[in-house]
């Protein structure tokens, strides 16, 4: 068995659910009046209603005494200090640093970072204007209106899920969408061709996002669109630099590629892929909404650091959201997890989030190189309200998993119109509720009474009526969905990923299982290559990729 499994406040966790999976929880709040009072917290502009899940004040106590068993407060001063937590890839996890407010330094290796990542900044936000403003001219000229972002991974997920939600921001003064941004990750070529049909080549700026500018996904996007740019400019190689910028520190590739090295925009090895939305690679979002409300969104972020390291944690938002979390993977058995916004600007909320959290916590090795013999990461999944009623939302009412989920939505619409918002907060609030209260057989067969149904009816049909409730929810609200109220969401999220990372003892902050399928993939690659030449050449692989090869090369034309 491994420390954690051994360890007291494991243990009295797990005992204690031996009693809290007989809980009912319309029980629950019959007994406790005060319920939804007491289990609520608020900060930087979030207000959190933990009172629908299968707690009482002992289970929260005994949750925060397994966060003080693991060290979680020590681990996050390490964290914010700068130390090297990501120990595999012996680096710092410094993404707070990019949106640090404050005058004190901040170090990484004995060396102040904020210098060099608020002269990034500054750089960003020069060059925002002249894009925005219409003083970069592309090579024919013309202003640029496109912007499209090639990248993978965190240099695509987080940008995309931000200038989504933050669409409303992206309007100058005279209600002029200035820039359209386009976002390009998938290798298929199909992405990247529909969206060369989509713009205008003599007014497109296109940002090559890679750290290292060697990404496969990325570069082979890269090259293409610079190809398509060449062609529709005579040839004239001298039009890359005025239509292509880089995020990324390789300054002798992004150079040799075409573009202006004053076009390149820094970032540190000390900022994870999928937390990186923070610093250069937020860059398609400063085009969209401006640099002023992209500032915004990194204040929201630092209001919710200062509060993750200042609130205690009975009150810090968090610390709730990841002990919760573990409560129901590791005792309860959950497998999975559930984001579902009641706003469809948050439409590609599940889908960051589910690279921020299973590519952090999908791991079965513990820092002291133990195999884990407990649940780590849920899966995650979601889908924006109401969509999602009226389609998996059966099985969580009705199927035979338990299934936790957040709810989040504002309560004021970007855009009245007429009972819209009433209707749509109307069924996110119902919906919790549901989840929570169920409907008893009783319920059920005195429903079917009223319906004026025959008896033997009511009684064959009300077993197929029954809901257990009981299911677990948080209700996450805000005022506005603004930049500083999704900066301050997105960084409750990392900062929830990393406390129940150092509570499943794990590193959040490396992603080993990425890279084995794209060093399989770069042999497989010269292998079909020469295969497309010479189908008879050694396969080397397992059968059933030898065939699949066999099959692509009968099949590929």
């Amino acid at each position: 068995m491994s420390s954690l499994t051994l360890s007291p406040a494991w243990n009295a966790l797990k005992k204690h659910h031996s009693d809290a999976s007989q809980w009912k929880l319309r029980e629950l709040f019959t007994e406790d009046s005060a319920r939804a009072d007491r289990y609520q917290a608020e900060a930087c502009g979030l207000h959190l209603d933990y009172s629908k899940n299968l707690i009482q004040d002992q289970t929260l106590g005994l949750l925060r005494s397994l966060m003080a068993q693991a060290g979680v407060e020590a681990a996050r001063d390490a964290m914010f200090r700068g130390d090297k937590i990501n120990f595999t890839e012996k680096r710092a996890v410094l993404h707070t640093a990019l949106r640090y407010q404050g005058s004190d330094p901040i170090l990484a290796d004995g060396e102040d970072v904020m210098p060099k990542v608020r002269a990034v900044l500054e750089k960003m936000r020069v060059f925002c204007d002249r894009v925005r403003s219409g003083a970069w001219k592309g090579h024919t000229g013309k202003p640029i209106r496109h912007v499209v972002n090639i990248g993978i991974g965190g240099s695509d997920l987080g940008p995309v899920m931000i200038t989504e939600a933050l669409r409303p921001y992206a309007n100058d003064a005279s209600g002029e969408r200035r820039i359209v941004v386009y976002f390009v990750s998938n290798v298929d070529g199909t992405h990247l061709a529909e969206i060369l049909r989509e713009v205008e080549l003599d007014q497109t700026l296109f940002l090559v996002a890679s750290k290292t500018f060697t990404t496969q996904e990325t570069m082979t996007n890269a090259h293409s669109a610079r190809k398509a740019l060449l062609q529709a400019m005579g040839g004239d190689a001298s039009a890359v630099a005025k239509h292509f910028a880089a995020l990324s520190t390789n300054i002798p590739a992004v150079k040799a590629f075409g573009i202006d090295p004053d076009n390149a925009f820094e970032f540190w090895d000390w900022v994870g892929g999928r937390y990186s939305c923070w610093s250069a690679i937020g860059l398609p979002i400063a085009l969209f909404i401006g640099f002023e409300n992209f500032h915004a969104f990194l204040r929201g972020a630092y209001a919710m650091d200062t509060h993750f390291r200042e609130a205690p944690s009975e009150k810090n938002l968090p610390m709730i959201l990841a002990s919760l979390g573990v409560w129901y993977t590791d005792f309860f058995g959950a497998e999975t997890h559930g984001i579902f916004p009641y706003d469809q600007y948050l439409h590609r909320l599940a889908a960051y989030l589910q690279q921020a959290d299973m590519e952090s916590n999908g791991k079965f090795m513990t820092r002291s190189g133990e195999r884990v013999d407990y649940p780590t990461g849920p899966i995650i999944w979601g889908e924006p309200g109401t969509n999602g009623q009226h389609s998996f939302y059966q099985l969580i009412h009705q199927g035979t998993r338990l299934i936790s989920s957040d709810f989040i939505a504002p309560m004021q619409s970007q855009n009245p119109m007429g009972d819209h918002h009433r209707i749509l907060m109307a069924n996110c609030f119902a919906q919790t509720e549901a989840l929570m209260v169920g409907k008893t057989l009783a319920e059920a067969e005195a429903e079917l009474r009223q319906q004026g149904l025959p008896e033997a009816e009511i009684k064959s049909l009300a077993p197929y009526k029954v809901f257990e409730g009981s299911r677990p929810t948080n209700t996450i609200v805000m005022s506005k969905l603004t930049p500083e109220t999704l900066g301050a969401l997105v960084a409750l999220y990392e900062h929830k990923i990393f406390v129940q990372g150092v509570i499943w003892d794990v590193n959040s902050y490396d992603q080993m299982g990425v890279e084995l399928g794209k060093q399989l993939a770069k042999a497989l690659l010269g292998e079909m290559e020469a295969g497309e030449k010479d189908a008879s050449i050694p396969l080397k692989h397992d059968a059933s990729t030898n065939a699949l090869l066999q099959y692509y090369w009968k099949n590929r034309k």
